[in-house]
């Protein structure tokens, strides 16, 4: 009897207009946004190969180690097409100074007051998935168990000797299958598109999270038929059940993600926390003053710590002054005059290397404390409120398998920091900051031929699995009771 209910269902769904229309407006969306999206990564690929040449050129111009002006690239993870997250919300290019410790608000946009606030609000794939997917599993659940009510059509089917949990399961049954058609062929398609760009090779790996985001929006779907079916099955008129279902999904999908990001914080006025921050800062820089002047005073060198009491005919350098990094580099060629100081000019910049290197960890640690208590506090209290609704926690839990969450960005953020370290040690082995190639270079340039290149690679399929089933259980568990409450309400009906 149940596969005969099913089979009822799906012949009564694949002859309906909403099935077509899901089908037409799917498959229209998912491949005209595809086509779009793929322009938009061959252009970011290109932007970011053109940017990495920059970079190595830069390098390559750098004829002292101070002068040295070292960037990374983030590449554009070709997945993004599916849930770009914050893939194209955070800068993408991060400097790499030995004297300042990178985090992850260094690269990010500027649109917004909190940078990670951007990862609530992006069109691709999976919004075409979030926003239209669930509207047509509501409407397909609308006059379940309420039209056939009308009809007289529940009063005959239960006539007959079969269970009304069997007659649930069979419409939920069929119009899964009728709903997850559209998303597969829109899918299909996608990977047939992208097959054929020369710009994205995909790894076995990434179609283990296509998968994932198929099962997630599976679960996510079934929510919202769901949501639907309660509904149908307590109202028992399609108009009072229509109008309802409307109204939750543009309240749950439309209305409620983006209320939820401007309600409360937890975090309350943070001039204080930054202000403590920054006192935090001057109080190092003072000390690395005082350490200077200490130095100095100890020392034959006067004068600007650039040039001091040289015979510099000519020089190249820049400077940021004394502000929070502190950076600058010196290019100079020494008069004969100047020979007896170099020694001390030697002995200055290792010294000055060492302490701006421990100033930078102990800012480093301010300012991550300092973020960590402020716009990562604001961003994970959102995303928790948010994930009251089904829709943002589907947006949550893609981004997860795709790597273009919050984790994600870190994970390169950490690598970047790991490459800085890579850089420092560089840095020690040819004993620069103590070299006379830290600041002149009439004696030889700089050969960076041996310079540590960055390499980043994405984390594994499995790590980004462990990062999406807190999201993928809290969407079953939805599921599980909808259906329960639903189920114990159809029991109670009467025809």
């Amino acid at each position: 009897m149940l596969r005969t209910l099913i089979r009822q269902e799906l012949l009564n769904h694949l002859m309906s207009a909403r099935f077509f229309a899901a089908v037409i407006i799917t498959l229209l969306l998912v491949v005209a946004n595809a086509v779009v999206l793929l322009e938009d990564y061959e252009r970011r690929l290109m932007r970011y190969s053109q940017q990495e040449s920059v970079h190595r050129q830069k390098v390559q111009e750098a004829k002292t180690y101070s002068m040295l002006k070292l960037s990374v690239e983030r590449p554009p993870n070709p997945l993004s097409l599916f849930s770009a997250g914050l893939d194209k919300r955070l800068g993408t290019t991060f400097e790499i100074y030995y004297g300042s410790v990178p985090m992850v608000s260094d690269g990010s946009a500027r649109s917004l007051n909190n940078a990670f606030l951007n990862l609530f609000s992006k069109i691709d794939l999976v919004l075409i998935f979030q926003v239209v997917l669930s509207l047509m599993a509501l409407l397909f659940a609308y006059d379940a168990i309420a039209g056939d009510w009308e009809s007289g059509t529940l009063r005959l089917v239960i006539s007959h000797p079969v269970r009304r949990g069997s007659i649930l399961l069979a419409k939920y049954i069929g119009a899964m299958i009728c709903l997850l058609l559209p998303v597969l062929m829109s899918l299909l398609m996608v990977l047939i598109l992208l097959a054929t760009a020369d710009a994205i090779q995909l790894s076995g790996e990434d179609f283990l999270r296509i998968g994932g985001i198929i099962l997630t929006t599976t679960i996510y779907l079934s929510a919202f038929y769901l949501i639907g079916l309660l509904i149908s099955t307590t109202t028992r008129r399609t108009a009072t059940s229509l109008m309802l279902c409307m109204f939750l999904w543009a309240a749950l999908v439309l209305i409620y993600p983006n209320w939820s990001r401007f309600t409360i914080t937890p975090v309350g006025d943070t001039r204080a926390i930054h202000s403590s921050a920054n006192q935090q800062v001057e109080q190092i820089w003072e000390e690395v003053d005082r350490e200077e002047d200490q130095f100095l005073a100890n020392s034959p060198l006067e004068g600007e710590p650039q040039n001091f009491n040289l015979d510099v005919p000519s020089s190249n350098s820049f400077s940021s002054g004394r502000h929070f990094s502190r950076r600058y580099g010196i290019d100079m060629k020494l008069g004969k005059r100047s020979e007896p100081l170099v020694p001390h000019v030697q002995k200055y910049h290792a010294a000055m290397g060492a302490l701006y290197l421990r100033s930078a960890e102990q800012i480093g640690l301010v300012r991550k404390q300092t973020l960590d208590s402020t716009s990562l506090r604001e961003s994970i209290w959102h995303e928790r409120l948010m994930k009251l609704s089904p829709a943002s926690l589907y947006t949550f839990t893609t981004s997860a398998w795709v790597g273009t969450d919050l984790e994600g960005m870190f994970d390169f953020v950490q690598a970047v920091q790991g490459y800085r370290r890579t850089v420092i040690d560089y840095f020690h082995d040819k004993g620069a900051f103590g070299s006379r190639q830290w600041f002149a270079s009439d004696k030889g340039t700089v050969d960076w031929w041996d310079l540590p290149q960055f390499r980043f690679k994405r984390t594994s399929v499995w790590e980004n699995a462990t990062r999406a089933v807190p999201g993928l259980l809290l969407l079953l568990l939805i599921n599980l009771a909808l259906f329960t409450v639903t189920f114990l309400f159809f029991i109670k009906i009467e025809v």
